[in-house]
């Protein structure tokens, strides 16, 4: 057991910290956690969101935040508009589908998709958190963390009722997903942990849901995005400090290190997000011919001009490449890989600033009105 705080440089196996705030021990040295001088050093970088906890407390068991016994027509009413859903406009599913009951429950079943991976990626959030907890050594840092695990718990809980309440059960995790999750939950190295939960599954997420904070016709599932947008903006908030506070302070064999795990975990969430053989289930139980429809979408998106970029504000990818881009974790050996999707120019001209913010400040809005109803302070989201 040593007095001083673990901020060692290493690269390849071990942490990369540059900040004694986001400085680790392993999980098995409780030990290291009982230094007498470690209890009277805490960093208050994190007070500001700690504090404002209460500001954005909600309950997904307390019909006053939301109500997830609220009916919605199922049956004759798609949660998404058609516009959202460009498989519908393949020749041979068009056909296929040409009953409007079939292409709403066809729109409503790839949404049961959609929200299940939000779960599994919310109790991936809620497990990482909590493993937070075990490795980081400082006060401030490890009270964040254990801040953000009752959030992602509530989270869990809040989605779980949601599909109940639509669809029953939800559908098991992508593999791509899945296999992305376990080795960002599973890494020892805290820079794994924040860029690849903190950063990105975070920054994708907020995208997921100011999409269906936008075009989902469900008003409970509305409610939800919101709510969860609320807590999500300060949990990205977390890894941005870790990116201020490290990036610019990395070797070159860092930064490589660094930039190339950020460009990996991104990869896997595109191709989960992306890849048309993860759905390809769904396609069979419309009476749709999985290959077909694949090799349909695979040829569609050989012909789709190359030039062609993602745009739209509430584009999921375009919101996760944003955030590693203003987190400084792209440069010119990995700008290539993210410019096949986005214009990168375009990107960086926007600022910081995403439409999540003014859905999650609404959202914190509803919640001090009815949390604290004599209070007139706003907190603002992830500020």
């Amino acid at each position: 057991m040593t007095d001083q705080a673990p901020t060692d440089a290493r690269v390849g196996d071990a942490q990369i910290t540059k900040d004694a705030m986001y400085g680790a021990v392993a999980p098995d040295d409780f030990e290291s956690m009982l230094q007498l001088d470690r209890y009277g050093a805490r960093s208050t970088a994190f007070d500001k969101i700690i504090s404002a906890t209460h500001d954005h407390f909600w309950d997904p068991l307390d019909k006053k935040y939301i109500d997830f016994d609220e009916p919605f027509d199922m049956e004759n009413v798609a949660m998404m508009p058609e516009e959202q859903s460009p498989i519908l406009r393949l020749p041979y599913v068009a056909e296929t589908l040409r009953d409007p009951k079939a292409r709403v429950a066809f729109i409503n079943h790839m949404q049961l998709w959609n929200f299940s991976s939000i779960l599994h990626g919310e109790q991936g959030a809620l497990n990482l958190s909590a493993s937070l907890c075990h490795v980081l050594y400082d006060q401030g840092a490890q009270e964040y963390a254990a801040n953000q695990t009752r959030e992602e718990a509530r989270h869990v809980t809040a989605f779980a009722k949601y599909v109940k309440s639509r669809w029953g059960r939800p559908v098991p995790c992508g593999s791509a997903l899945k296999a992305l999750l376990v080795e960002i939950i599973e890494a020892p190295e805290v820079y794994k942990k924040i860029i690849g939960m903190q950063m990105l599954v975070e920054g994708l997420a907020m995208g997921a849901f100011a999409n269906g904070f936008r075009y989902n016709r469900d008003p409970v599932a509305k409610r939800l995005f919101q709510l969860v947008m609320t807590d999500e903006a300060f949990h990205h908030k977390f890894g941005k400090i870790w990116a201020d506070r490290t990036v610019p302070r990395l070797t070159e064999s860092e930064r490589n290190l660094v930039e190339d795990w950020a460009a990996h975990c991104a990869q896997g969430l595109l191709f989960n997000n992306g890849s048309p053989q993860q759905q390809a289930v769904i396609y069979g139980e419309f009476g749709l011919d999985p290959e077909r429809v694949i090799a349909d979408i695979m040829a569609k998106r050989a012909a789709r001009d190359p030039n062609r970029k993602m745009r739209g504000e509430t584009n999921v990818f375009r919101v996760l490449i944003k955030t590693l881009l203003n987190a400084g974790l792209i440069t010119d050996r990995t700008r290539g890989f993210y410019a096949a999707y986005v214009d990168m120019d375009e990107l960086r001209a926007e600022g910081d600033r995403t439409v999540g913010d003014d859905i999650a400040e609404d959202g914190i809005k509803f919640l001090q009105a009815i949390n604290f109803k004599d209070r007139g302070a706003v907190a603002i989201a992830a500020e």
